[in-house]
């Protein structure tokens, strides 16, 4: 394949979401060889002096590039975010309660799935309707919880916090599968923090984990093997059979983060990504709407209606990206519409790729309403 197939084709998909190319190109370099093991990393086993290296070296890639305090272990699992939702409380729900701030599909999925093991605190109100992120000074907030727990990124609905909670010293949960290092913050304000890789750093498959030491030690008697923090920090993911390819992928993408700035160029290029398709939509006079208010808006999923929802309208726009390569830009099967993912492997030009297509789009409709 040429690296001209490669670029024709722009994939704004919410996971398995676009790797950089030039990752794609450094895999298809040693798929068949890695390094000097003369088989594939496919082929290589966990057990290995050679994927002893591939893991250490994601491990502390990233333990640079996040500043990740000493006393935090990094751990490489399995089973996806929606493994981790039973992990989180399976391990350190020690009171029995937790506090869960629901914003959208992801938060309300993880506070069910925790509802199974103790007694889940709904911060906010139960709504079906995800817009916006309420103030702060809203919210309930137990002061007996074992963690507060909320979703950084809202890939469904494209809410985004842009604040980190406070919790008055209840150790904070976070599932940044959609937003992590696509911008720097404080690790050490966080209790666990995870992220499936399909989403911003890897292939699924496999689900990064970052625990603070306290966090350890303390999982429910019921908590699965492959489930159990302490176990998989003590053996530094290496329990079981980890899944190799994708810790070494992840490892690759981490690196291409570093040498791209690290999460402070992702956060630049985020920006600029998300600035070019919500002017687009904002100056649209509305034949664009995106629901979510602008304080919550995501810079990586930009969900909108065209024309108050006009599914025919909605339908040919998708059929008119295809053909021009813009791949997987239909929104999530429960809101409908049109989401485009803006990741991190996403370049600025494929962002105005998009832009100029919905503003060619919307001055042909606008044109054709006019003349009829």
């Amino acid at each position: 394949m040429t690296d001209t197939k490669f670029e024709n084709v722009i994939n704004f998909g919410a996971g398995p979401a676009k790797l950089p190319l030039e990752v794609l190109k450094d895999v298809q370099k040693e798929l068949l060889g890695y390094r000097d093991t003369k088989i594939s990393i496919l082929e290589l086993s966990h057990r290995s002096n050679d994927f002893n290296n591939v893991i250490n070296s994601a491990q502390a890639t990233l333990r640079d590039i996040l500043n990740v305090p000493e006393n935090y272990h990094i751990l490489f699992m399995q089973g996806g975010g929606t493994g981790i939702f039973a992990a989180i409380p399976l391990n350190i729900l020690k009171t029995g309660t937790a506090d869960y701030i629901v914003t959208g599909s992801w938060s309300a999925k993880a506070a069910k799935e925790a509802a199974k093991f103790g007694k889940v605190n709904m911060v906010l109100p139960k709504t079906s309707k995800y817009t916006e992120i309420p103030d702060p000074s809203t919210w309930k907030l137990d002061p007996n919880a074992s963690y507060v727990y909320y979703c950084e990124n809202e890939t469904v609905h494209g809410i985004e916090f842009d604040f980190i909670p406070e919790t008055n010293g209840v150790p904070l949960v976070a599932d940044m599968s959609s937003n992590i290092l696509s911008k720097p913050f404080d690790v050490s304000k966080f209790a666990v923090i995870f992220a499936g890789a399909q989403k911003n750093i890897g292939p699924a498959g496999v689900t990064l984990v970052i625990v603070r030491d306290d966090m350890l030690g303390y999982p429910m008697d019921v908590c699965p093997t492959v489930l159990n923090f302490t176990v998989m920090a003590n053996d530094n993911s290496l329990h079981n059979t980890p899944p190799v390819f994708q810790i070494y992928v992840v490892g690759l993408v981490f690196e291409w983060i570093k040498r791209n700035g690290g999460p402070e160029g992702m956060q630049n290029f985020a920006k600029k990504k998300s600035n070019k398709i919500y002017d687009v939509i904002d100056n649209s006079g509305g034949f664009y709407v995106c629901p979510i208010k602008r304080n919550a808006r995501s810079r990586m999923n930009v969900p909108f209606r065209i024309n108050d929802g006009d599914e025919k309208l909605e339908k040919e726009f998708l059929l008119g990206a295809v053909a021009r390569g813009m791949l997987q830009l239909k929104g999530h099967r429960s809101v409908g519409g049109i989401r485009a993912s803006l990741y991190n492997a996403i370049t600025e030009e494929e962002a105005e790729a998009l832009a100029d297509y919905m503003k060619w789009f919307h001055n042909e409709h606008t044109n054709n309403l006019e003349n009829n």
